[in-house]
């Protein structure tokens, strides 16, 4: 695989996987009815979502500010808790899976641009980007 489609890659999958996370981010501190519900369905309290949105905004930082790679790690990480610890509370809760299959989705994504993060790493190192 060429560098250029590993960058392509590496960028169209992180673009999602970012807009994601801000757009999660910014709709736990919009009131919605319909949150509201969601949140006391899965027994979630109103403070956890806004502590993780704080973490999800770092986490974009994190990512996305050159150097740094042990942050990135733990920013990919955060993000593989944080769809894995979703996707299980929705099961849990016993909604059905076309309720939460989308964050599967997104774990393949994440996992997308994380591998590709690496390969760009691996390609910085030989020297060829």
């Amino acid at each position: 695989m060429n560098n250029k489609t590993i960058n392509i890659i590496y960028w169209i999958s992180t673009g999602l996987i970012l807009g994601m996370m801000l757009f999660s981010a910014a709709s736990s501190f919009i009131e919605n009815p319909d949150g509201t519900k969601m949140m006391e369905a899965i027994g979630y309290r109103p403070y956890v979502f806004h502590f993780l949105a704080v973490a999800k905004v770092l986490g974009v930082i994190a990512i996305l500010t050159p150097g740094f790679p042990r942050l990135k790690e733990w920013a990919y990480a955060g993000y593989t808790f944080d769809l894995i610890g979703a996707s299980y509370s929705f099961y849990a809760s016993g909604f059905p899976l076309k309720d939460w299959v989308f964050m599967l989705v997104l774990i393949v994504i994440l996992a997308c641009s994380y591998i590709f993060y690496h390969k760009r790493l691996n390609a910085k190192a030989a020297g060829a980007i």
